[in-house]
């Protein structure tokens, strides 16, 4: 049974990551003492079963509650589970343009719930899908062969299953990158993308998918600058764009800043933090680890304000026990009707 956030106090408006396999001493008293609403992972933090399954639990008992803990298990170039642990799969829009869409939909279903299985083997309970995020011919390579499609009807429809997949198998899923980073030419890890759509074309394109799919519990932001609507701040520190998440587009749950170490934001960390928080983005991610920076972030942004922590318990809350399946069955399933077609 969960312990679940507990009502009488807010916990810290930020995810972290951690260095190595296991936690340093002053990796646990820090943790313990600014109690973060969860942790991220990546393949620095990956051995094995055992180790990762004595990482998680060590994670949440420094959080003091069964804190979420998160994961980029895409498929494709983005899974930091991998082979001959765990399954690999094809990138997300190589299965879903080599088959009619209710084929696609079926396989991606099939692949996420198989993947949520093996996460929740770990300790792992949240997973950074669906992308609503909108191909173009250029898109930069980073995002491309992620997404899911080029049109908004058909993005919706896919990553409604992944979503679904997710759920059914006991993981939150994560919606990202509102609103949209696909149309964009520049990878934001290294530097600021910009979007120079107006806002009629990003209403019928990009920020469309998103509106179809506002119910995700949980959503993380795009570090891209939208001239058009604010000429000065990438959607994760602008007001105004997360004003149109949460109003336009209509997004009511826990809304994360997508990592504050990437390269597309400029200033100190610090300063990104706290922009994050004053735009309206409900907790802060930060992945790399580094103390330093940790400390920073706590110590601007501090705990979760009530509304966001209602959003927090709302998400939570969709966390479940799945039925017991047969993943055996699940992988033939998924084989056949891969090469069937």
């Amino acid at each position: 049974m969960y312990k679940d956030l507990d009502g009488t106090m807010n916990y810290g408006g930020y995810i972290f990551g951690c260095k190595g396999t296991g936690l340093s001493q002053d990796e646990i008293a820090f943790f313990k003492e600014v109690k973060p609403f969860g942790f991220i992972l990546f393949n620095r933090n990956l051995k094995n079963k055992s180790q990762i399954r004595k990482l998680t639990d060590e994670l949440r008992e420094t959080a003091g509650y069964f804190a979420p803990i998160l994961i980029d298990q895409e498929g494709g170039r983005v899974q930091r589970l991998t082979s001959p642990q765990w399954s690999d799969w094809e990138p997300a829009l190589d299965i879903c343009t080599r088959f009619p869409l209710e084929v696609a939909k079926k396989l991606m279903w099939l692949q996420y719930r198989y993947i949520a299985a093996e996460l929740l083997e770990l300790g792992i309970d949240t997973n950074c899908v669906p992308l609503g995020d909108l191909a173009t011919e250029n898109t930069h390579p980073v995002l491309r062969n992620r997404c899911y499609g080029f049109s908004p009807e058909v993005v919706t429809a896919i990553a409604a299953e992944v979503a679904d997949a997710c759920l059914q198998g006991g993981v939150l899923p994560v919606l990202k990158h509102i609103p949209g980073h696909g149309s964009t030419t520049k990878d934001s890890h290294e530097e600021l993308p910009v979007c120079d759509k107006t806002r009629a074309e990003l209403e019928e394109s990009d920020f469309c998918s998103f509106r179809n799919l506002n119910t995700i519990p949980l959503g993380m932001t795009a570090h891209v600058l939208y001239p058009e609507i604010d000429s000065d701040k990438p959607a994760t520190i602008s007001a105004k764009m997360i004003d149109i998440i949460r109003n336009s587009i209509g997004f009511d749950g826990l809304l994360m800043a997508d990592d504050l170490s990437m390269g597309a934001l400029g200033g100190s960390i610090k300063s990104r933090a706290r922009e994050s928080i004053d735009a309206g983005c409900d907790i802060i991610l930060h992945c790399n680890g580094e103390m330093d920076e940790m400390v920073d972030i706590v110590s601007e942004s501090g705990t979760m304000n009530d509304l966001a922590q209602e959003r927090a318990e709302k998400a939570l809350s969709l966390r479940q026990k799945p039925e017991e399946i047969d993943l055996e069955k699940l992988l033939k399933d998924y084989t056949l009707l891969a090469n069937f077609q």
